[in-house]
Order: C-alpha cells, then sequence, then structure tokens
C-alpha cells in the first residue's frame, strides 16, 4: 500500500479542535478534504502529519502554533479612530472588516476591542497563536 508522499492528491476526513475541545473546524457530513501535498495549500503542521499515512489510516496530532498558524503578532493589532470607519457601520467586538492597504490589496481584520473614540483591530488570523489538535482519517491518494 502506497504511503502519502509530496506531489500525491490525497483526501481526508478531519476534525480540528483546540485544546480546550473546542471545534473549530471539520469535514463531517461533507466531502473529504482534498489537496496535493507539498504544495502549501495547508498549515505547515497539517501536511507533516499526513505525510507517510496509507489509506485507511487515521491518527490525533497535536500541532504547535508555530507550524500552524503562528504566533499572535502584536504588529498586526492597530488602533484606528471610529471616526474611520464608514457611517453604516456600528463597530462590535468579534465583527470582521476589510482593510485595503495603498496596493489594494484587502486585509481581513477583526474588531477586538471598541472604546468611545477608537476601536481596536488585529489582522492576525484567529486561531494564531493557538495549538491545534485534528483527528485526520486517510481517505484516498492518488499520485
Amino acid at each position: 500500500m502506497s504511503k502519502v508522499k509530496d506531489g500525491d492528491t490525497v483526501k481526508v476526513h478531519y476534525k480540528g479542535a483546540l485544546e480546550d475541545g473546542s471545534v473549530f473546524d471539520s469535514s463531517e457530513n461533507k466531502d473529504p478534504l482534498e489537496f496535493t501535498l507539498g504544495s502549501g495549500q495547508l498549515i505547515p503542521g497539517f501536511e507533516k502529519a499526513v505525510q507517510g499515512m496509507t489509506e485507511g489510516d487515521s491518527t490525533t496530532v497535536t500541532i504547535p502554533a508555530e507550524e500552524a498558524y503562528g504566533e499572535v503578532r502584536e504588529d498586526l493589532v492597530i488602533s484606528v479612530e471610529k471616526d474611520n470607519l464608514p457611517d453604516d457601520v456600528e463597530p462590535e467586538v468579534g465583527m470582521q472588516l476589510q482593510l485595503n492597504q495603498p496596493d489594494g490589496q484587502a486585509i481581513p481584520v477583526r474588531i477586538t476591542q471598541v472604546e468611545e473614540k477608537e476601536i481596536t483591530l488585529d489582522a492576525n488570523h484567529p486561531l494564531a497563536g493557538e495549538n491545534l489538535v485534528f483527528d485526520i482519517e486517510v481517505v484516498e491518494i492518488s499520485s
């Protein structure tokens, strides 16, 4: 039976959870996740966990933050004046917004704090700084 290696197209079922057990994503009741190993489509720790598995194999792996979405970067947290928001936006903690860079590229941000005159925006991935626990089952491998 062939083992998963770089360049293989792999289909997996998975469940992703935080260390406290709260599930943030799953392929349950969906088609399996399909990706090409080594193409950088997934977080490095997930690809590393699948490498060497065979069809039908299952594993549970804890992926440290640095092999997932990285550590929280303070330079990606900024405060802006509420006046900079469009008039029709009433800011709330947890709300998702987009900032446009000078080159036109959009950056997703999350409101993490709302004060009288300012709001705090965080451009870190919501799972940055978290160790992630994945249950993974390899469904299919094709070279």
